[in-house]
């Protein structure tokens, strides 16, 4: 059989421009059908972890000659000198990765500028000099050594969760500066992040004015600020929900409830950022982190699913590494041994830098370099994709699957990762997953010390 796929892009200069502002515009793709182009995937899963770099998660593997992807066992401070980076602790240190901390560490491509930023500075020990060895993040490596990885996935743009996330969905920050929203003063704020947290953050209108808003996309109306409706400058953007829904298929986001939850977890869950999803009967398919276990399990996961872990197992600052590998374990396992392992293509990745040393210049308009490990029965063994790619390429590849309208620029033009599978092999079988104890003291010291239900990045 002649396999066809979509044509594959490369990230440009000029569409990335469009997107750190005001990419708006809605491009037009053409549709092409999983069944058109020879893709044998229905279910696109996207494991969106917390708050790591590439060369923190992954360099090891790359460095120790594991794979031969692109990675390094030395960092550069401000003044050139080198320094080693130092395998790093289960407890993740708490590092500023606000846009302008990972601005002020990208140092015009200069990757210097990390001990600059709070949490990293020489009185903090340069806590973010350091990258896991494999031992301390098991069933990543093992998915890792095995299925294909990018060496080269960039943020959309240096921004924190709220503003990934938002990327994640809309594949634009809608003007938004991509960080997290804070609480308004003499308004009580609501759970998370969204439209009904009652939170502002900041926004740039066409004409540069910066302003703080209410972080929600409205509706097409202007519903859903807090402040009322048609109150928000932001304009409504359409989310690859919509585009889902508008041909039919099925999506999940597997997130932590709003209910009485005022903690991070919530403000990572997607759907609230958009008044077209929150107030919505799209809101029914924002389910628990845990119940993508008992669908895949099931055989009944959606085509598209994006999972946002609860904090204890999101390997967010503050929390720990290894409780994070056994929530990816169990996730990845429950579809390897599940009905739809042939026909799923999973994504591991992570939403931010968090703000760890990585030694790779973003290209223009991108920010920092995340992991991405690609895991399916089509997945090339062993494979390094370098092309250039971004939170976007995740969204190519779920339209370029499903035949779906591209959103903006960023995605229409995105490398949508097809290089990194073959189809035209057999599928694959998976590999053993488990679970590996976390230290007791550090159980104990969670338990009596979590960390801020509240951090502002």
């Amino acid at each position: 059989m002649t396999l066809r796929f979509p044509v594959q892009f490369m990230l440009g200069a000029t569409s990335l421009a469009l997107v750190g502002g005001l990419g708006f515009a809605n491009a037009q793709a053409p549709a092409q059908t999983s069944a058109e182009s020879g893709v044998p995937i229905q279910h696109v899963l996207v494991l969106d972890q917390e708050n790591h770099s590439f060369n923190d998660v992954l360099g090891w593997l790359c460095e120790d000659g594991d794979r031969s992807c692109l990675g390094t066992a030395t960092g550069t401070l401000p003044d050139g000198s080198p320094i080693e980076l130092r395998p790093a602790p289960d407890l993740v240190p708490s590092v500023d990765h606000e846009n302008g901390a990972q601005t002020r560490a990208i140092d015009g491509g200069r990757m210097d500028g990390f001990s600059e930023i709070n949490g990293c500075t020489q009185a903090d020990d340069y806590a973010c000099y350091e990258q896991y060895q494999p031992k301390s993040i098991p069933n990543l490596a093992v998915l890792a050594r095995r299925y294909a990885v990018s060496d080269h996935t960039f943020e959309l743009n240096a921004v924190p969760s709220w503003g990934s996330h938002l990327e994640l969905a809309a594949a634009t920050l809608d003007g938004f500066v991509g960080n997290n929203p804070h609480a308004v003063s003499g308004v009580p704020s609501g759970p998370g992040w969204g439209c009904d947290s009652d939170r502002n953050t900041g926004w740039i209108s066409a004409s540069g004015q910066r302003m703080q808003v209410p972080s929600c996309v409205p509706d097409q109306n202007g519903n859903g600020p807090y402040t009322g409706p048609g109150t928000s400058p932001v304009p409504w953007v359409p989310t690859v929900m919509d585009r889902l829904d508008e041909a039919g298929l099925t999506w999940k986001i597997y997130a932590a409830p709003g209910s009485g939850a005022k903690s991070i977890p919530y403000g990572w869950a997607i759907c609230p950022t958009f008044a077209d999803c929150l107030n919505t009967a799209q809101r029914d398919n924002m389910v628990p982190p845990s119940q993508v276990v008992d669908d895949a399990q099931a055989g009944t996961l959606p085509n598209l699913s994006i999972v946002t872990p609860d904090a204890v197992n999101s390997q967010h600052n503050g929390w720990s590494m290894l409780q994070g590998d056994n929530w990816i374990g169990s996730v990845v396992n429950a579809v390897m041994t599940g009905p739809d392992w042939d026909s799923t293509a999973i994504f591991i990745t992570y939403d931010d830098c968090g703000c760890f040393y990585d030694e790779v210049p973003p290209p223009s308009g991108l920010g920092i370099r995340v992991p991405m490990v690609m895991v399916s029965a089509y997945s090339k063994l062993g494979y390094v994709d370098s092309n250039v790619a971004s939170f976007a390429s995740l969204l190519a590849f779920t339209e370029h699957v499903f035949g779906l309208q591209a959103l903006s620029d960023a995605d229409a033009n995105a490398y949508d990762y097809l290089g990194a599978f073959d189809f035209s092999q057999p599928p694959q079988a998976g590999v053993p997953l488990r679970s590996h104890p976390v230290p007791q003291w550090e159980l104990a010291q969670l338990k009596a010390h979590p960390p801020s239900s509240d951090d502002p990045t």
